[in-house]
C-alpha cells in the first residue's frame, strides 16, 4: 500500500474518476458493523465485493483504510477522516432528494427534531400538533437532545435537522446558528390536593422537609441549590429523580410531592394533572429555550415550514406568560 504524500491528489484524472459513492457507501456500512462479513450481510450481497469496493478505495487514495483484526477490522485515521467528510456527503445527497420531493409537493417531506424532554411535553408538543394538522403530507421525527456537554453531535452527525433545547446566554460555536426563543424559568409546583397548594405565605423552608423528585440536571440543582443557600437552609435530599415528566406529573397528582418544573412545561401540563405554581420564587441564572442548527447546512423546505410554526408557538407562549 502506497504510503500518504504531501502532493494535492489529482482530482479530475485520478480521484474524480475512481472514488465511487457506492464504494464510499460500504466503508460506511463496514465501519458501523465493524466487519466485512456483517456488512455484506447487511447490503445483501457477498463479502468479496464488500472487499473488492475498499481495495478500490484504498487504491484510489494511496492509502490503507481499514486494519484487520481477530474480532474484524477498525478503522484507520485515514478512513476516519474520510467518513467525516463522507456522512455530509451522503446527508446533503438526503437532503437534495428531500428537496425535489419537495418541489413536487411544497408541503411534503420529513423533519427530524430532537429536543429537551421537558419540551416534548409542552412547546414541540403543541409545534408537532399545529404541524401536522396544517401539512398533513409531513412526518415529524421527535427524539431526545443530548446536550449533556453541549457538543450538540446529533447535529454534527447529522442525524437531525435542528435541535430545541436550552443554551447559556453568551454561548457561541462557529459551526452553529443559536436563535433564541423565550426565557423559560423554573417555578416550584405541586399538586392541587397538596398541603401547600393555596398557601399565600409559604416559603422555602416550609419545603425543606417536603419530598422532592428533582431532574438529573445540573441546571436544575444549582438553582435549587443557590436558593437553598440564600436562606441558609440546607439542599433538601430527593426522594426521586427522574427527568421523566409523565412519572413526576403522576406522581405531583397524588399531593405528596413537590417539584421544579420550567414555566412552559408547567403551563402546558397544569390544567391536566391538576398542578399548582407556589409562591416561591427560585433565583439564579436562567437560559432560554433556542433553536439550534447547522450553519453549513442548507435545510430543506419542510424543515423551514416547522421552524416557522415553532416560532409561532413560541411567540404564543411568550405573550400569554408575559
Amino acid at each position: 500500500m502506497a504510503k500518504a504524500s504531501g502532493a494535492e491528489p489529482d482530482w479530475d484524472n485520478r480521484l474524480g474518476q475512481r472514488l465511487k459513492l457506492r464504494d464510499l457507501h460500504v466503508l460506511t456500512t463496514v465501519a458501523r458493523w465493524g466487519s466485512m462479513a456483517k456488512a455484506a450481510t447487511h447490503l445483501s450481497t457477498s463479502q468479496s465485493v464488500v472487499s473488492e469496493a475498499i481495495a478500490n478505495l484504498e487504491s484510489a487514495l494511496g492509502v490503507r483504510l481499514l486494519d484487520r483484526t481477530p474480532r474484524g477490522v477498525e478503522l484507520t485515521v485515514y478512513a476516519e477522516a474520510l467518513l467525516k467528510r463522507g456522512h455530509v456527503v451522503f446527508d446533503e445527497l438526503r437532503e437534495g432528494i428531500k428537496d425535489i420531493k419537495a418541489l413536487a409537493g411544497a408541503t411534503a417531506g420529513e423533519v427530524r427534531i430532537a429536543c429537551a424532554e421537558f419540551l416534548a411535553a409542552g412547546l414541540i408538543m403543541d409545534t408537532v400538533d399545529a404541524f401536522s394538522r396544517r401539512y398533513t403530507d409531513t412526518v415529524c421525527h421527535v427524539s431526545e437532545a443530548d446536550v449533556t456537554s453541549l457538543d450538540f453531535h446529533q447535529l454534527h452527525r447529522r442525524d437531525v435537522d435542528l435541535m430545541v433545547t436550552r443554551v447559556p446566554n453568551g454561548f457561541a460555536d462557529d459551526d452553529l446558528v443559536i436563535e433564541p426563543l423565550f426565557d423559560d424559568p423554573h417555578l416550584v409546583v405541586a399538586g392541587a390536593k397538596s398541603p401547600w397548594a393555596g398557601r399565600r405565605n409559604l416559603t422555602l423552608a416550609d419545603l425543606a422537609g417536603a419530598p422532592w423528585i428533582v431532574p438529573p440536571s445540573p441546571i436544575v440543582y444549582a438553582i435549587l441549590a443557590e436558593a437553598f443557600e440564600e436562606q441558609g437552609l440546607k439542599m433538601p435530599t430527593e426522594r426521586v429523580v427522574s427527568s421523566f415528566i409523565l412519572m413526576r406529573n403522576h406522581l405531583l397528582a397524588t399531593g405528596r410531592f413537590v417539584t421544579v418544573l420550567p414555566e412552559s412545561t408547567f403551563r402546558y401540563n397544569a390544567r391536566q394533572w391538576a398542578l399548582r405554581d407556589l409562591p416561591v420564587r427560585l433565583s439564579g441564572k436562567q437560559q432560554p429555550i433556542a433553536i439550534v442548527s447547522l450553519k453549513s447546512r442548507t435545510v430543506g423546505p419542510v424543515v423551514q415550514l416547522f421552524i416557522e410554526q415553532l416560532r409561532a408557538a413560541a411567540k404564543a407562549f411568550d405573550r400569554t406568560r408575559r
